[in-house]
């Protein structure tokens, strides 16, 4: 399936948004101090999945460049 820019831009905003509530929730918890590791482990890992989806994205957005 080919993806337009504008729906690239909206799937991006989407994971942007998750990333920055799981980053919410991850420091509430340490603020907590007493917190689920495997719980902690999960969140982290679901959290750079993300930013590994958010960094391919915008590599897809950002046109080649030939120098």
């Amino acid at each position: 399936m080919q993806w337009d820019q504008d729906q690239l831009k909206a799937k991006l905003a989407g994971l942007e948004l998750e990333h920055r509530d799981l980053d919410d929730v991850i420091n509430n918890l340490l603020a907590q101090g007493d917190f689920d590791q495997i719980k902690m482990g999960r969140l982290k890992k679901r959290k750079l999945a993300l930013k590994d989806q958010i960094t391919s994205l915008r590599g897809r957005l950002i046109p080649d460049i030939i120098a």
